[in-house]
């Protein structure tokens, strides 16, 4: 292992161990992008409608969470905010993402997570167990705010789901893809945002396929205690039973509007990898 690397992981890891002592707390806040891939035909859409759409999905993806954390919990939820008038675009289409109600509570100490899930207006609270995701970790490293970073990797096993209008059906396609953060052994806490934890600090950039989250404020040991409470709203479910209950709302969803569509009028949407 180069020396010069080791050094400055056993300094911070030094640091950290001071800084555990204490009582320790923190809020990050989190901006998130995805980029979404969108092919309309029709005889009547242009290519500058075409753009128009594309930068209302881009607008409605980026989102910004807020992570609250002590030494062993974290929650993790999409921030409110208040809803935007509507405004009439020259293709005669509007495009509305729906603010997100799911909150994920994580406890890495007992091993365990809750997520409190909205399914097309039906709310579920998932219960399992947390496995720890398996880090490459790497030599490189680069600074977000005043911050020191070092680059970790895993693979994941996916599905990515393209929905067509034409067919009115969703193809799934299975593939590997690889996830790399950043993380600050500075703030000595193994949490991050979503199900990206288990590393020797916080995870401040997550680039996961097409979406990329990054850190843009932290609040260490706010004078004000934070309370981190479990969610308890919601059908009690497991996360097997929780992706069986998305795939049928999928299909009533599409069954519901099969026959609102207009011929000539198609378009694809890719959402995942």
């Amino acid at each position: 292992m180069n020396i010069k690397f080791l050094t400055i992981v056993v300094f911070f890891l030094a640091f950290a161990e001071a800084v555990m002592a204490q009582d320790f707390q923190g809020v990050a806040t989190y901006k998130s992008r995805r980029k979404v891939d969108l092919k309309m035909e029709s005889e009547n859409m242009t290519d500058a409608m075409r753009e128009q759409i594309a930068a209302q999905l881009k607008k409605q993806f980026e989102k910004t969470y807020t992570l609250t954390f002590n030494r062993n919990e974290s929650l993790y939820k999409e921030d409110e905010k208040l809803a935007t008038p509507d405004v009439a675009s020259s293709s005669g289409i509007q495009i509305k993402i729906s603010q997100s109600r799911d909150i994920l509570y994580k406890n890495t100490g007992a091993q365990r997570y809750e997520r409190q899930e909205d399914v097309l207006g039906k709310i579920f609270l998932v219960k399992d167990s947390l496995s720890k995701p398996e880090w490459k970790l790497e030599k490189e490293t680069k600074s977000i705010g005043d911050y020191t970073c070092f680059k970790a990797t895993r693979t994941e096993d996916v599905v990515s789901q393209t929905f067509s209008s034409e067919t009115m059906k969703t193809v799934d396609t299975a593939f590997t893809k690889t996830v790399t953060v950043w993380y600050t052994p500075q703030i000595p806490v193994n949490h991050g945002p979503g199900m990206n934890w288990g590393l020797p600090g916080l995870i401040l950039e997550v680039q996961d396929g097409d979406q990329t989250i990054l850190c843009s404020q932290i609040v260490l040991n706010p004078e004000e205690k934070i309370e981190i409470k479990a969610p308890e709203n919601g059908k009690v479910v497991g996360e097997a039973e929780m992706k069986t209950i998305q795939d049928e709302k999928m299909k009533e969803w599409i069954e519901r509007n099969s026959s609102n569509r207009e011929d000539g009028q198609t378009f694809t949407i890719k959402i995942g990898g």
